[in-house]
């Protein structure tokens, strides 16, 4: 589990500099969009992860790690609409889009840290191609809660499924990079 930790955190490190950096270039632009047109980034990028597995070929010479990061940055983004809404004023001011971003990270790490106590770094032993997989099931299912208004009758939430593609794409990339 220590060597799960240390890797994650390694792994985040990168994302968070990322997202910081994007911060500067940016802002937070990214304020306002609602909650669905995350889900549909990820879809994307998602979608593109796939491709690359199946057709064993790309066009454009970006590898597929920058892809996972951007699924991790992007459900952050969303847990983080979650929280204060989507806005027409975009701006949030840095340092606070950087404590929430943490915020959230912890949050992710710590179910993290839950799940693989429970199910014995089962994650370890599965195939790259089947994270990605994972990740597009939970966009479709966020999809659906969100086209019934955030309704379940027994399903966990929007955010559940967030961090679980946070979550996935971490072991992806911890694979990858490990």
């Amino acid at each position: 589990m220590i060597k799960t930790n240390e890797q994650f955190d390694f792994i985040i490190d990168k994302c968070k500099e990322i997202y910081t950096k994007k911060l500067t270039d940016y802002g937070t632009a990214w304020r306002i969009l609602r909650p669905s047109s995350f889900t549909d980034q990820i879809l994307i990028k998602a979608q593109r992860i796939r491709s690359f597995e199946l057709k064993k070929i790309q066009k454009i010479n970006e590898d597929i790690s920058s892809e996972y990061i951007g699924i991790i940055n992007y459900a952050i983004m969303a847990l983080i609409q979650l929280e204060l809404g989507a806005s027409d004023n975009v701006e949030l001011n840095n340092k606070i889009a950087i404590e929430l971003y943490e915020k959230y990270i912890f949050n992710a790490k710590s179910l993290m840290e839950k799940k693989n106590h429970d199910y014995d770094e089962a994650w370890r032993n599965m195939r790259i191609s089947s994270y990605t997989d994972l990740i597009l099931m939970k966009i479709f299912r966020t999809k659906q809660i969100e086209d019934n208004l955030g309704k379940t009758i027994i399903s966990e939430g929007v955010d559940a499924n967030y961090f679980d593609m946070v979550n996935y794409a971490i072991f992806a990339l911890i694979k990858l990079e490990f």
